[in-house]
């Protein structure tokens, strides 16, 4: 699978504290490997955002993405649950 990440993405993840970021690394490791492992509690969106799905990182920071296709996934922005706004 290959995961493109947006400009969005890539600004929200620096602006990440350490830790968080650290966690970031270890949940896209895991959904790498199986993006519907039941540990990142990965879900399809609904209202404006329903074409896009997110999963967590931790309590509080989710990551927004979307399948184009079996081998390509589009990472949109990472942060709180302000990036569903």
């Amino acid at each position: 699978m290959i995961i493109y990440p947006t400009s969005r993405f890539k600004k929200s993840y620096q602006r990440l504290s350490v830790s968080v970021k650290s966690k970031a690394k270890e949940k896209d490791r895991i959904f790498r490997q199986n993006p519907f492992n039941p540990i990142l509690d990965a879900h399809k969106l609904k209202g404006k955002l329903k074409n896009y799905r997110s999963y967590s990182v931790d309590k509080s920071y989710r990551v927004l993405f979307r399948f184009e296709n079996k081998n390509k996934v589009i990472y949109f922005n990472i942060g709180t649950h302000e990036i569903y706004k």
